[in-house]
């Protein structure tokens, strides 16, 4: 059997008196009602607080975790609305194409009204006004000859006759210019501008990052 020395808590010096000494504390097993709900209200306030400091700890790992996924979705999300865009646009100038066609087919003579009024002024002077067109009938050239007369030309009207030429393409050539007009090189044109400004702005394209997570 093992034995252990006693260990004297209280020490004393030659003289009596206390060196060190030990203050012995029994456990308390016997609690007041009042201490009791000062307790179990303590530990409330501790658990609250410990539970807050958790939830709070989840919170910022969510967000921190919801702001690495929006940083690196929104390349993706600025080339979707790129394309998006460069769709829409393509879209709406391809439906803009075929009411164009359609308008052309119906009223061939229309963009070539719309140019002798626009060129009425230049054009009044001139003694001599050269019509490039596609085939023309007899009634087409008469409705021509009706459109310089009411913008204001008076002098003689040459037609030349180029097949080749696409429906209602034609050129106007008198003394001092000359203005032409064709669809397919317009829309040409404006789908060349197009790509352009959609190039330009995805070079310049505001980031979507503009709030905060």
């Amino acid at each position: 059997m093992n034995s252990r020395p006693f260990a004297f808590d209280t020490e004393f010096d030659a003289a009596g008196g206390v060196v060190r000494s030990v203050e012995f504390r029994p456990m308390k097993r016997a609690y007041s009602p009042g201490e009791v709900e000062a307790m179990v209200a303590e530990a409330r306030v501790e658990t609250r607080a410990a539970t807050l400091a958790e939830i709070e700890s989840v919170q910022a790992m969510a967000l921190s975790s919801i702001s690495q996924a929006v940083a690196s979705a929104i390349p993706t999300l600025t080339q979707v609305a790129h394309q998006h865009r460069e769709q829409s646009a393509e879209l709406a100038l391809t439906a803009a194409r075929v009411v164009a066609g359609a308008a052309l087919e119906r009223f061939p003579e229309g963009p070539l009204r719309t140019a002798l009024e626009a060129l009425g002024q230049e054009i009044d002077a001139s003694p001599r006004l050269v019509i490039r067109t596609s085939d023309l009938t007899d009634e087409s050239r008469a409705r021509l000859e009706r459109l310089c007369a009411d913008a204001g030309f008076s002098g003689v009207v040459a037609f030349r006759e180029e097949p080749n030429r696409p429906l209602s393409a034609f050129q106007l050539e008198w003394a001092d210019g000359r203005a032409a007009f064709d669809a397919d090189e317009a829309f040409t044109r404006m789908n060349d501008a197009l790509r352009s400004a959609l190039a330009s702005e995805a070079g310049h394209a505001e980031p979507l990052n503009e709030g905060t997570v």
